[in-house]
């Protein structure tokens, strides 16, 4: 019992937290996964009209498993290299591996998924550098 109410109130701060951003309009559907403590959250939140009574909330087990699976190339290559010597190194790296893993899915315009000749010469041209 005491669980459960220690999660509601925590899915209430983090509700709560969300909403505060910078938003041009309030949110019409929010996603999350099936935990018991969002939808009491998500009641007392329109109750006390923090979040407008058309918002739905919208529960499913997995919702959030594509952005999953796209990280999970990302996590194998983040993980051996975990001893970057400064954050602006380890977020500059991060971005060099996520924009590879764009160019390897065929994410980039004029660069199919599986053409490897062209993901080589999209890069040499990006970077100035003979493959």
């Amino acid at each position: 019992m005491l669980s459960a109410k220690r999660d509601k109130r925590a899915a209430k701060r983090f509700f709560c937290k969300a909403l505060k951003a910078n938003y041009k309009q309030s949110p019409r559907v929010i996603n999350v996964d099936q935990n018991a403590a969002y939808p009491i959250a998500v009641d007392e939140l329109k109750a006390e009209l923090t979040l407008p009574q058309v918002c739905k909330l919208r529960q499913n087990k997995y919702l959030n498993n594509l952005i999953e699976q796209d990280r999970r190339f990302i996590k194998k290559l983040v993980n051996p290299g975990l001893g970057f010597q400064s954050f602006y190194t380890a977020r500059r790296t991060i971005i060099g591996y996520e924009t590879m893993n764009q160019i390897r899915k065929g994410q980039i315009l004029g660069v199919a998924k599986g053409d490897i000749q062209a993901q080589i010469e999209f890069v040499s041209q990006i970077f100035g550098v003979a493959a």
